[in-house]
């Protein structure tokens, strides 16, 4: 099977546009190749599932599997289609949700034996092709059954199937190595309060995430366990909305010894903030557990899952990243994407996910530039200065009460407190950055 007629997708091609400009996988990064700092994964939800529909228009996808009508025939083509393409492309790390992978039976015990008859052909794939799994999460708000969430469910038996569901997900993890595993939770919220428990759903969330975890170890499944946030949308509101949101959430229900956060791009945007915002929160938390690249339309008000081609905030993330040590022990960069329903051909798939390998192998070179030249350290350090001598110190280290400080300010006149400030000189920290990016990129 073809997937394109792409022959060369590496540094050969740079002036042709078809080919990596900034990703060299081994490439020594600091203490590090570049393929590990990045990890890139495929998720196989939009990859090869995703028709490229819009609210107003069907699906415009060419795929070469489609040929196949019978639904186990094209869940087994699929998987050729997908090897291939990760061959062609050069990732090392792959990630799905169960219900991606094959068509649901008429109960969960076929669904189950349809899942396995494909999971046993990535298997054999990956005996030979030595591609991981960064991580795989199920699929519990396409169904109807989910009408009303799965974990914050009102109905028990949605509950109960949940839990079943996520059993042999888990089951799965171990069988081809998920080096994550990834809840998002969504339906997990509410379209109103009137109706709504809101503490007792929340708790159910709580319940179903500690038996996760409680199962994974019994079966011996050693993945990271990850919450991802997303505000909004599907739901009224959902419940993890944030990274602090679910940071404080994790915290009240004593999973943040086992949990860690998978933050996404274009999540962070509906929630109203940016990107490093939302991975500045993980790492200052020491939740940082791994990525999903994608970027929103600032002009659209919902999760388009756009492939990242922001050089400005790719550098700003890898930045948080490098300061994090990488990220997380396990995480990677999934690419929770997909073309524009424009981009519909085979080829597509290449070049849409190649601008995004680029665009965060540009990242991290900036990135790592700004570090070593130590750009952003010494404008932080120097910004809080004054908190290492005098009443500075005397209050990071406790010394001084409210008394103190009341004796130490009581006779400060306004030109002494506005002696000291100092400007931030903000626009100049942005046209530095700005020089960054073009001297580094341009050598």
């Amino acid at each position: 099977m073809v997937v394109c007629q792409l022959i060369c997708v590496g540094n050969g091609e740079l002036g042709s546009g078809k080919g990596f400009h900034y990703y060299n996988p081994d490439e020594q990064i600091g203490d590090r190749k570049m393929r590990d700092w990045l990890r890139f994964s495929v998720a196989y939800w939009h990859t090869f599932d995703q028709r490229l529909v819009a609210p107003f228009g069907d699906g415009t996808a060419i795929r070469p599997y489609d040929k196949y009508t019978d639904p186990m025939d094209n869940a087994l083509a699929k998987v050729d289609y997908a090897f291939e393409f990760y061959d062609k492309l050069g990732v090392d790390y792959l990630a799905f949700h169960d219900r991606d992978l094959a068509p649901e039976g008429d109960t969960l015990r076929e669904t189950n034996k349809n899942l396995d008859k494909v999971v046993d052909k990535i298997v054999e794939y990956q005996k030979t092709s030595g591609k991981k799994v960064l991580w795989n999460t199920s699929n519990m708000f396409t169904n109807p059954r989910f009408v009303a969430g799965a974990a914050t469910s009102p109905y028990a038996d949605i509950f109960a199937y949940s839990a079943a569901q996520i059993k042999h997900s888990l089951e799965v993890g171990k069988r081809v190595g998920f080096e994550n595993y990834v809840f998002w939770g969504g339906r997990e919220g509410y379209e109103s309060l009137w109706n709504t428990d809101m503490k007792l759903e929340q708790e159910h969330a709580a319940k179903l995430f500690h038996l996760a975890k409680d199962y994974a170890n019994e079966i011996g499944f050693d993945a990271q366990m990850l919450l991802e946030p997303k505000p909004k949308e599907p739901t009224t509101h959902q419940y993890d909305f944030d990274a602090a949101t679910t940071i404080a959430f994790m915290k009240e229900y004593g999973l943040d010894k086992d949990f860690k956060l998978n933050l996404e791009g274009n999540h962070a945007n509906l929630a109203g903030h940016t990107y490093q915002h939302e991975v500045r929160v993980a790492r200052d938390a020491n939740m940082l557990g791994s990525l999903d690249a994608n970027q929103g339309d600032k002009l659209i008000g919902w999760d388009i899952d756009e492939f990242p081609s922001d050089l400005y905030d790719a550098v700003a993330v890898m930045y948080e990243v490098i300061e994090n040590g990488g990220i997380g022990p396990r995480g990677g960069l999934n690419f929770d994407s997909k073309p524009r329903r424009s981009s519909f051909e085979p080829n597509d798939l290449l070049y849409s996910h190649m601008v995004g390998m680029d665009t965060f192998a540009a990242g991290l070179r900036v990135a790592m530039k700004m570090k070593k030249d130590g750009v952003l350290e010494n404008l932080v350090s120097d910004r809080y200065s004054s908190y290492n001598s005098g009443v500075g110190a005397d209050i990071e280290s406790g010394k001084a009460g409210l008394k103190e400080l009341e004796d130490y300010s009581l006779d400060k006149t306004p030109a002494d407190l506005r002696a000291a400030t100092h400007s931030d000189h903000l626009e100049q920290v942005k046209n530095t950055i700005n020089h960054y990016i073009i001297d580094t990129l341009s050598k």
